[in-house]
């Protein structure tokens, strides 16, 4: 497999620690075109794919949006199917625009994606070596520690802090040639802030030749500052958005990677092809609505504040998380309650090693958090 990579390829690989074994994989890669082989191993599955269920089950296991596209989304993405038998290339430029205006940003900033997971593997691939280590928070995201591991890079998890933000100080002294510090603001799974200092702190401090890749799939639901204008600046910076989250599009993938140029061109090689019409013409829509962000915010959070009212009167232990998911203390083997709550057709989300007692529980609508303080109560009991 090493064949399909350059000489200039081979020497870098050689420079950054990697094996001639590894060096075959990221061969592997280099040649798959729009495909990540890594995507359809068994272990790399989507863990929140837990297949067909009755109509009357609770599904609130996977951070999805039940509240789907907004109208306007659904209109355009319905005027274009007709037009699909074309890639329709310009729909994807004019996504790329409209959210680099947005964002502040010069539109060759903007790399445009199906969701956001694919440019966050491809960021780990291009940054990560045997001998540059992947830093990042635990619990965190477990997708890029995957793709490390697919290629071989180190990966080294750093605990929370007691507020459940990402210890950047301990991520910068854990390793001396990282080469990327993943941050997901807020995190996942526990649905909590890193504050915008913190992570200013780390991008001043960061070794040098190393990236802060920053995802922001869930940013909107938290009002919190956007940390693009780290990117408008210059810094060593990539910025991860999705259109799965709050825009409530994670069937129909639309997302990017928004960074200084030399930087995209690293991750850009991993893959190629058209990107769905449907999930860029909708993200578009989207994105012209302005009233959108703030009322969906705003719904969400009102659920979930709901929820956390009647945890607390009842006692049970939570982490407050200003996003659409939340992490909650069973007291005992976390996957014992994901069962249990199975059994009573209520699909909640997964259990992180770092905290085996935690269950991952997002936001649904408010009849199914209803049906969710129903099956926990009795659960639980």
């Amino acid at each position: 497999m090493t064949n399909l990579l350059s000489h200039e390829q081979k020497v870098e690989l050689i420079k950054r620690g990697f094996s001639r074994r590894s060096m075959g994989r990221l061969g592997l890669l280099l040649g798959a075109g729009s495909s990540l082989p890594f995507f359809n191993e068994p272990a790399l599955a989507q863990l929140s794919n837990i297949g067909r269920i009755s109509a009357d089950a609770v599904k609130i296991n996977a951070n999805e949006n039940p509240m789907g596209p907004c109208p306007e989304a659904a209109e355009a993405i319905h005027s274009v199917v007709q037009k699909g038998g074309r890639y329709l290339y310009e729909e994807t430029f004019d996504f790329s625009k409209t959210l680099a205006d947005q964002e502040g940003v010069k539109p060759n900033y903007v790399m445009p994606f199906a969701g956001s997971s694919d440019p966050l593997h491809r960021a780990v691939l291009a940054f990560t070596s045997p001998t540059k280590p992947l830093v990042m928070g635990d619990p965190g995201y477990e997708a890029g520690q995957r793709a490390a591991a697919f290629i071989g890079s180190k990966v080294i998890t750093v605990p929370l802090t007691k507020t459940y933000a990402h210890d950047v100080k301990a991520m910068v002294a854990a390793s001396p040639d990282a080469g990327v510090f993943y941050i997901c603001n807020p995190n996942n799974p526990t649905g909590t802030i890193t504050k915008k200092s913190d992570i200013e702190w780390l991008v001043a401090n960061k070794p040098a030749g190393s990236i802060l890749l920053l995802d922001e799939a869930y940013i909107h639901l938290s009002g919190e500052a956007f940390g693009t204008d780290l990117v408008a600046a210059d810094k060593d910076v990539i910025v991860l958005r999705t259109f799965s989250k709050l825009y409530g599009m994670a069937g129909l993938r639309a997302g990017a990677a928004i960074g200084r140029p030399d930087l995209l061109s690293k991750i850009q090689h991993y893959g190629a092809g058209a990107l769905p019409v449907t999930g860029m013409i909708g993200a578009h829509a989207s994105l012209k609505v302005k009233t959108l962000v703030p009322e969906r915010r705003k719904i969400i959070a009102d659920i979930r504040n709901d929820t956390f009212d009647w945890m607390t009167k009842k006692n049970y232990s939570f982490v407050p998380s200003v996003s659409n998911k939340f992490m909650v203390d069973v007291k005992r083997p976390g996957q014992e309650v994901v069962k249990a709550m199975a059994a009573e057709k209520v699909y909640i989300g997964r259990v992180w090693k770092a905290w085996p007692t935690h269950v991952r529980v997002s936001v649904g609508t408010k009849e199914e958090m209803a049906k969710f303080k129903v099956a926990f109560e009795k659960v639980m009991a």
